[in-house]
């Protein structure tokens, strides 16, 4: 408040000085005026004196004509009477007095004539002495009015000036008596304030002793216990964990997704572009379905055909950097590691484009140069030239702005924190100018379709071509327009200082580093959540030996289940093998059936034709032929042997001896009977283990679902546990900032008292360097 009325009072005496100032120009200007008022009043004084002077002499002068008009009246009167004594004395006298008379009548008349020209030149000075005064006058009244008006108006404002100065005494008289007031009151609270004072310094000196004593227990603690102090360099300091900015993450991963859906659109109508331009390359100018292309043309369609492997990846590369960025990391530009291969995939689009341009311009020229173009089309390809060219520029400073971006996580020290903001403000217009180089091509683009479609040759496939390619121009501009406005609308995000980036004392943060606080970071995350594990209850040792007992048979019964289910999916899967099996020998079998038949039927035909005999029939069925037949068919082929599971049948044809035939079939078919009888038994036992595992799977199958629902009930649990974790983490926060801020201020209390200390420890040193030198001072005398 003091502060306040000092500087109120401060302002007021300067504004007194500034008005002061100003008076005593004014007052400077009021007495020249007054001067030479003065000086005017003195020379009307003198123009008066003049007047007067001159009416006086006019005076004179009238006086002095009117005396001599009477005396030219009286000479007149005594001319006249002269002259009429002359005619008298005519005749009386002679011719010598009337000479005479005529030498007086010559000198009066020049008298007169003097007079009467000097009574001229009076009245000429007297009539121009007059309006000279006139003139005068008036130029002095008009003067004395204007100095009039001005002595007024300096009189009204040195008036209202003296005014202005008094009421601002005033108002300084008034608060100089407030200020006095406020004066008194705060010398009351400066000698209590005093009082404070040194109550405070006698408490201080008791805190530097409690401190003190503290200090000297710490320091030993800390050179006892602390191993290094890893504060001092920088690059100890990149690997703090920084404080978990949740808000900050969720945000990013929005953007992020965001961002992949923008691609993807992006993606998409760069594919739709190049791919429906390869088409209408080939079918114009010139259709590869009737006539061969220009070779030109043939090079860029092969080119435009290789679009997909550059551009697919924008949307792989992104959609690997959106999975890398989770609620649990720290995503800076140091921290994205995934951003330097969507960068290297940019890149090769953008070479791709800058290899195609040369094969679009001239591709464009070679459509001018067709017969049936027209001057319209002609001006409209010359427009998608130049804007096919910027186009490409633009996409080459994307590239590099990307590239940018890029290198913190690769090379940090190529791209320094203080430049981050300009690189995403470049990257933002750069964004914009491609929204409108798009709008321009879709313009283009479109006329020059409407251009194409008035020509007498355009062919159907030709419009549907150029109809796709204007849509996909158009989903180009659309989602160039929302990225820009996406970009713009997200800049401050982008430019906002990171947590991990602008820590005190931290230096070039290496992507080694960041990748180490990473890992840092999930390691004291881990410890955190064991260590807000809730301690399991403790169990009696009878509770707990007879729940061991049902463990282990629960894990034996599970063991021998688990072995039985092995088993019988190794015998499932060697009966299939044997199903397999058995139905290629049944295959092959039936082939040596129908070879063998064919066989016999050819040897019966042979022995008809040699022989009367008759000769046994073959069953054109394919079953089994008798014992006659085999006997015929062992005579010819030698030994048959059977080489499947079921057993092996040798018949041999030694001597020429025919076994018994009834023998023979009851061997056979008692060995069919026993192979059957063995199939049937497995096969009962294969439906009794198949009953079982059915009842084992149904209560598995029942065991399954209760398994479900404890899950379902754990997994809410777990988010309920989880958002208690996300407040517990939030407050944790809170109070470790709390208890930092805390600590910060005892470290800046505990670095003045140890100046003090020192001060103090210098002073005591100097005092007993005094009393050593005193001492030996004393000690020499």
């Amino acid at each position: 408040m003091a502060a306040d009325l000092q500087s109120k009072y401060q302002k007021l005496a300067q504004e007194y000085s500034k008005l002061r100032a100003q008076n005593q120009v004014l007052k400077k200007a009021v007495v020249d005026e007054q001067g030479q008022g003065t000086s005017l009043k003195e020379e009307l004084k003198m123009k008066d004196q003049s007047v007067r002077k001159l009416q006086q002499e006019m005076d004179s002068l009238t006086f002095r004509n009117q005396q001599l008009a009477k005396r030219v009246e009286l000479l007149q009167e005594e001319l006249v009477t002269t002259e009429a004594k002359g005619k008298k004395n005519k005749q009386k006298n002679t011719d010598p007095p009337s000479q005479m008379n005529q030498q007086r009548q010559s000198v009066f008349d020049e008298d007169l004539q003097n007079k009467i020209e000097e009574n001229e030149r009076l009245h000429k000075q007297v009539q121009e002495a007059q309006e000279k005064h006139r003139q005068i006058e008036t130029e002095l009244k008009e003067r004395l009015v204007v100095l009039e008006r001005d002595s007024m108006q300096h009189h009204a404002v040195v008036d209202g000036l003296k005014q202005k100065y008094m009421d601002t005494i005033e108002k300084l008289q008034i608060d100089k008596a407030n200020l006095e007031v406020k004066s008194h009151s705060l010398e009351r609270e400066a000698k209590e304030c005093r009082l404070r004072t040194e109550e405070c310094q006698q408490q201080l000196k008791n805190i530097h002793t409690d401190l003190g004593s503290r200090l000297d227990q710490s320091t030993s603690i800390i050179q006892e216990k602390v191993p290094f102090n890893d504060t001092r360099f920088a690059e100890y300091n990149t690997l703090d964990v920084p404080v978990h900015d949740r808000r900050h993450q969720l945000k990013a991963r929005d953007v992020n997704g965001q961002a992949l859906a923008f691609v993807r659109d992006l993606v998409g109508a760069l594919l739709n572009f190049h791919t429906y331009t390869e088409q209408r390359i080939q079918i114009y100018p010139i259709d590869s379905a009737t006539d061969t292309i220009s070779p030109l043309n043939q090079k860029f369609s092969e080119h435009l055909h290789e679009n997909a492997s550059y551009v697919r990846p924008l949307e792989e590369r992104m959609l690997h950097l959106f999975e890398s960025i989770t609620e649990e990391t720290v995503t800076t530009l140091e921290t994205t590691v995934k951003l330097k291969p969507f960068s290297d995939v940019f890149t090769s689009y953008s070479c791709f484009l800058k290899k195609i341009l040369p094969y679009q311009l001239k591709s464009l020229e070679e459509e001018c140069e067709y017969s049936v173009c027209t001057a319209n089309l002609r001006a409209r390809n010359m427009e998608l030239q130049s804007d096919m060219q910027k186009m490409t520029a633009i996409f080459e400073k994307l590239q590099v702005y990307i590239s940018l971006l890029a290198l913190p996580s690769t090379k940090p020290e190529m791209l320094l924190q203080t430049n981050y903001n300009a690189v995403f403000t470049q990257l933002a217009a750069c964004l914009h100018s491609l929204h409108d180089v798009m709008k321009d091509i879709s313009k283009h683009y479109s006329q020059k379709i409407s251009f194409e479609q008035e020509l007498p040759t355009i062919t159907q496939k030709l419009k549907n071509t150029n109809d796709c390619i204007l849509s996909s121009v158009v989903a180009l501009s659309n989602v160039t327009g929302k990225i820009g406005t996406f970009f713009s609308n997200n800049l401050d995000f982008f430019t906002a200082p990171s947590v991990y980036g602008l820590r005190v004392g931290m230096g070039v943060i290496d992507p080694l580093t960041a990748e180490c606080m990473l890992a840092n970071k999930k390691k004291a995350a881990a410890y955190i959540k064991s260590l807000k594990k809730t301690c399991p209850g403790s169990v009696p040792y009878e509770e707990a030996l007879a729940n061991r007992r049902s463990i282990l048979s629960s894990t034996e019964s599970r063991e021998g289940l688990s072995q039985q289910v092995q088993q019988s999916q190794e015998k499932i899967a060697k009966l299939e093998q044997e199903k397999e099996h058995w139905m290629l020998e049944a295959q092959l079998a039936k082939i040596k059936l129908e070879k063998e038949n064919q066989r016999l039927i050819d040897m019966e035909n042979q022995f008809k034709t040699t022989s009367t005999g008759p000769m046994p029939s073959i069953q054109e069925n394919g079953a089994i032929p008798k014992i006659e037949d085999l006997h015929l068919v062992e005579r010819d082929s030698g030994p048959v042997k059977s080489t499947s599971l079921v057993g092996l049948l040798t018949t041999s044809t030694i001597n020429n001896e025919i076994p018994d035939a009834e023998s023979r079939e009851q061997l056979i078919k008692s060995h069919y009977m026993m192979r059957v009888a063995e199939l049937t038994s497995q096969l009962q036992i294969a439906d009794s283990k198949s009953v079982h595992f059915y009842a084992e799977c149904r209560a598995l199958a029942k065991r399954l679902a209760l398994a479900e629902k404890s899950r379902e009930t754990l997994s809410e649990e777990i988010k309920v546990a989880n958002q208690n974790i996300v407040r517990l983490q939030d407050e944790l926060t809170t109070t470790k900032r709390s208890y930092e801020d805390q600590l910060s201020m005892m470290s800046d209390h505990l670095c003045s008292m140890n100046e003090t200390l020192s001060k103090q420890r210098e002073e005591i040193d100097s005092l007993r360097m005094g009393s050593k030198s005193n001492a030996k001072k004393n000690r020499g005398r």
